[in-house]
């Protein structure tokens, strides 16, 4: 799902993962969410956004985090 919505494109946002190709950050969303604006109050200030678009954001946050490799520190 997150593949077809999140776009990575060099010329835009310094090539920071976007809501389908627009300037909207995943970045943004998440922090959005993290402050406590609820989905529909994010869809209210962000009129091109769909509620599938918010779901794919957190989706490819939560693959990321997925894919993290924990490092120990060396002592």
């Amino acid at each position: 799902m997150s593949k077809n919505i999140i776009t990575i494109n060099p010329e835009k946002r310094s090539g920071k993962p976007c809501i389908r190709n627009l300037r909207i950050t995943v970045y943004d969303i998440l922090d959005m969410l993290a402050s406590g604006m609820s989905i529909e109050k994010i869809l209210e200030d962000y009129p091109k956004l769909k509620e599938n678009d918010i779901y794919a954001t957190l989706k490819y946050a939560a693959d990321r985090e997925h894919r993290t490799t924990l490092v120990p520190l060396s002592a």
